[in-house]
């Protein structure tokens, strides 16, 4: 059993530690998760297209014992991107609670590269970020989301679309 746990564990990891580019110096960059990369939707509806709206960052990082969003909640309009930024602590991602976003809304959240419906890939690198859109036609209320890797310690969060 405890063969089994490290076994998978390990799948995990080297999972989460693909999918970066070589530049020219042979680093290892994160792979592109942009906004040019934002036309992929989320959970397999239709792409919206690009958006003129604002762009707003929420950190993801670890300040002492604590996980967190920096901030947890934020307001922004139908058509808007949130830029989620690594900035420590890390893996992060940013993973929506399907019960817990308005009716229809599924649709409305363009994620590119999604690791599952509503979820982002893992951040593994730092500074690395990822961009969610919210096309013109998402549906006004509350979006909770919270990171998977530490979901159990309290890193969660809320956009809520006007």
């Amino acid at each position: 059993m405890r063969v089994t746990s490290m076994v998978a564990g390990l799948a995990l990891v080297l999972a989460a530690c693909g999918g970066g580019e070589k530049k020219a110096g042979g680093a290892a960059q994160p792979a592109d998760t942009s906004a040019a990369a934002a036309a992929a939707p989320a959970g397999g509806g239709a792409a919206a297209p690009a958006t003129g709206g604002a762009k707003h960052d929420v950190n993801m990082e670890l300040v002492g014992t604590t996980y967190k969003y920096d901030p947890s909640d934020i307001t922004i309009k139908a058509g808007d991107q949130v830029v989620f930024h690594d900035v420590s602590g890390g893996p992060h991602n940013v993973q929506f609670y399907p019960d817990s976003i308005p009716s229809g809304a599924q649709s409305a959240i363009n994620m590119p590269d999604p690791m599952g419906p509503l979820a982002s890939p893992l951040l593994t690198e730092p500074n690395a970020t990822y961009t969610v859109t919210f096309a013109a036609s998402a549906p006004k209320g509350d979006y909770h989301f919270y990171c998977l890797p530490h979901q159990a310690l309290g890193m969660k969060g809320k956009i809520t679309v006007q």
